[in-house]
């Protein structure tokens, strides 16, 4: 073998989940929000100039920035805007994850964070959930390198209280504890922000993706203490100071700011969840106590592979994992009303 081929480094990649193409399809495999991004989008959309586009972004993200910092009552040094919340995650591995002590997260999670530390080096150690898929809070409470866990988590669907993060916290005032809030706008008890004001050592990291309809826009923010966002930039600006397009700054700007919107889509989303949780277990689902955009459920007698497959054939999309613990189990993304009735007939005839 030549020398190139030998230094190649080799990860094992994180897979998505299938981006199937269908005109009569419903798609329940990717956490997406099936209702359109607020109105004042489409406005800004429309009255984008593409003549700008020849020149380079606003390096500082100033606008969108500071309309996440209204919106969340903090200041705008205190904000990190990227590519959507992987790209602020990938930044926040790089920036604080650099200890000889391995970094902590749970063993059934967001299946990105050990691809991270495989390809950045770092050490890490899986923390087993609970026999009913809970984090163990008391796991994190020995040396690390830092901590990092989804709330609500992902797949399982499960959210921890504040004052369950804030023991984690307490525990560790020498390391960096980042909590991943992709779903926690579906959360009745809502984000761990507000301990942001005791603890200099959390970093809270969301996205458009869910609860704002952005997905196909890639914007995410983490939001913690001046000095944390400040060593996150100085990475950033190390790499490319210009991670945030145009169209998305504004795009994003818009988003953020119409609050009604934002809790209406919300509110719609969770109670056709509650509408569906019940529904499946009229048909012998068992649902974890689901806190975010989708349900993780198993049947009592049909295996979820088998029932994946039977709604793959009728176009319809959930996602299955082949994983231990987790493989009798199906991950089902919330989507219209009309959607969710369609799913779930299909589902009677397959389990009947």
């Amino acid at each position: 073998m030549k020398a190139w081929k030998k230094n190649i480094r080799k990860v094992e990649p994180y897979i998505p989940g299938e981006q199937p193409n269908q005109s009569d399809m419903i798609k329940l495999n990717t956490n997406e929000n099936p209702y359109p991004p607020a109105p004042g989008v489409q406005k800004v959309l429309n009255e984008f100039k593409t003549d700008t586009l020849r020149l380079y972004p606003d390096p500082t993200s100033k606008e969108l920035i500071q309309a996440i910092a209204d919106f969340y009552q903090v200041e705008k040094e205190q904000v990190f805007v990227g590519v959507g919340s992987d790209d602020v995650l990938a930044m926040a591995f790089m920036t604080f994850f650099n200890s000889e002590d391995p970094i902590l997260f749970p063993d059934i999670t967001y299946s990105f964070y050990d691809v991270w530390a495989d390809l950045l080096h770092i050490p890490y150690e899986c923390q087993p959930l609970d026999e009913n898929f809970h984090i163990v809070k008391e796991h994190y409470y020995k040396k690390n390198g830092g901590i990092i866990f989804p709330n609500p988590n992902a797949p399982t669907a499960i959210y921890e209280n504040k004052q369950f993060v804030e023991d984690i916290l307490q525990n560790n005032q020498d390391s960096i504890v980042i909590i991943d809030e992709a779903y926690v706008d579906f959360a009745s008890e809502g984000s761990v922000l507000p301990l942001l004001e005791k603890y200099e050592n959390l970093l809270v990291v969301q996205t458009f993706s869910k609860s704002r309809s952005m997905a196909g826009m890639r914007i995410g923010f983490a939001i913690g203490s001046k000095r944390l966002i400040q060593a996150m930039s100085d990475v950033r600006n190390s790499f490319n100071s210009y991670t945030m397009s145009k169209l998305a700054l504004s795009l994003g700007t818009a988003a953020v700011k119409d609050k009604k919107y934002f809790e209406t889509c919300i509110n719609r989303i969770v109670s056709t969840r509650e509408k569906t949780k019940s529904q499946l277990k009229e048909l012998g689902f068992s649902c974890l106590d689901s806190q975010a955009n989708f349900i993780f459920a198993t049947h009592n007698k049909k295996p979820a592979k088998e029932i994946f497959e039977a709604l793959k054939e009728r176009h319809i999309y959930v996602r299955y994992f082949e994983k231990p613990r987790i493989n009798n189990y199906l991950r089902i993304t919330i989507g219209t009303n009309e959607q969710m009735e369609m799913f779930i007939q299909a589902l009677r005839e397959i389990v009947k």
